[in-house]
């Protein structure tokens, strides 16, 4: 939502006089029509009576102001609110009276953090970005996947909008809730994370076990598939994998339809979460095969997304890994048999296993098993040495 900064058509007051409008728990979504004009015409064939009224609903508040005179309440400048809203992904409305109270308090929110010196005018754009791209996607999935399907008519001649009302009515305040605590449980644990770090540094550039799983002839797949089949499968596929990623201590960073990209702090944790998925997969008939490619080493993080060499190696890693199999780089193969959940080598773990049988003790337990391939040159990357991973018998 982005606005010319002369203020053309928007009065001399900062909002309509009377009562605030009721206390909304988000700011102002894309819920509003970029081509609307904001003008009440009553029988406007292009003005639905309860569109306005679930978004007033869902926003807690009514429209009051344009986008000059929410900035202006909120003592932001214009160019600075105009720079929160595009972040936050919000269309450009000119000066249409589309925004609530709820809009003007985000601002000042926003601004006020930058004031009292606790974030830099570019860090509060990128709360601002990261906010709204996170939940763009979660309300495209509430919208497309649950709210959908719960509003189908139950009884003949009902429509799905009278449906809809009631049913976001009732769930509304039971999400919101929900939706809170889940993001204070993943702040918490993102936090713990960070404060263990052992400096500075290794708060931004950490190292981590970053891994892709990818589905094999996907492409192929695009091409024989109903689109409604080929979403069921995207699905199911995303849904195991972040199941997965989560049970064995992994952080699911993203899903890009056939491919899953995943993160880890322990070298162990990213090679039993592969192993598992290759496993999962190949009991599961309706699935094709699976590849998995997983390196080692430093990695920047910004906004929930990780980049860098690290990440690089772990794709062209999973884009050379045979079918059903796990492919690591050498740092991870290193960092395996450093924990010892992977031997040096087979003849020093047979070494090892006759020792102990001869002295009546346990045999070393590895988790783990490592095979070296044949090095050959990645693209962009140079020579590589990759490593077979598998589960030690």
């Amino acid at each position: 939502m982005t606005v010319d900064d002369t203020g053309s058509g928007t009065g001399a007051s900062p909002g309509p006089d009377g009562e605030p409008g009721r206390t909304a728990g988000a700011a102002a979504t894309n819920a509003f029509d970029p081509m609307d004009s904001g003008e009440e015409k009553p029988g406007d064939p292009e003005k639905d009576p309860l569109a306005l009224r679930l978004e007033g609903l869902i926003l807690g508040a009514d429209r009051r102001y344009t986008p000059f005179q929410a900035a202006r309440s909120a003592g932001v400048s214009m160019e600075l609110a105009s720079r929160f809203w595009r972040a936050m992904g919000f269309p450009d409305i000119g000066q249409a009276k589309a925004l609530t109270e709820a809009d003007v308090l985000a601002l000042r929110r926003l601004a006020g953090l930058v004031e009292a010196g606790l974030l830099s005018e570019a860090m509060a754009v990128q709360v601002a970005r990261s906010t709204g791209q996170t939940t763009a996607r979660l309300a495209e999935w509430q919208i497309d996947s649950f709210l959908e399907g719960l509003t189908e008519p139950p009884e003949p001649g009902m429509t799905r909008t009278e449906v809809t009302y009631p049913l976001i009515e009732l769930l509304l305040p039971e999400l919101e809730e929900f939706l809170v605590y889940v993001w204070r449980r993943q702040l918490a644990a993102a936090t713990g994370r960070v404060v263990q770090a052992a400096d500075d540094e290794e708060m931004v550039d950490r190292r981590l076990a970053v891994g892709f799983a990818d589905l094999v002839g996907f492409t192929r797949l695009t091409r024989r598939m109903e689109e409604e089949e080929l979403g069921e499968l995207v699905e199911a596929f995303e849904t195991t994998a972040a199941d997965l990623v989560a049970a064995h201590g992994g952080r699911l960073i993203k899903t890009l339809g056939d491919e899953v990209l995943y993160a880890a702090d322990d070298a162990g944790v990213a090679a039993e979460i592969a192993l598992r998925l290759i496993e999962t997969m190949a009991n599961d008939e309706t699935m094709p095969e699976l590849r998995v490619g997983i390196a080692f080493g430093t990695v920047t993080t910004r906004m929930g997304d990780v980049f860098g060499t690290t990440v690089n190696l772990a794709s062209r890693l999973t884009s050379i890994a045979p079918k059903d199999a796990v492919l690591v780089d050498g740092a991870l193969a290193e960092e395996l048999k450093h924990t010892g959940d992977a031997p040096a080598s087979e003849t020093e773990a047979a070494e090892a296993a006759e020792a102990a049988e001869k002295e009546g003790s346990q045999p070393p337990s590895y988790r783990f098993a490592l095979q070296p391939m044949w090095q050959r040159p990645v693209r962009g990357l140079g020579v590589v040495e990759p490593w077979l991973l598998a589960r030690r018998s």
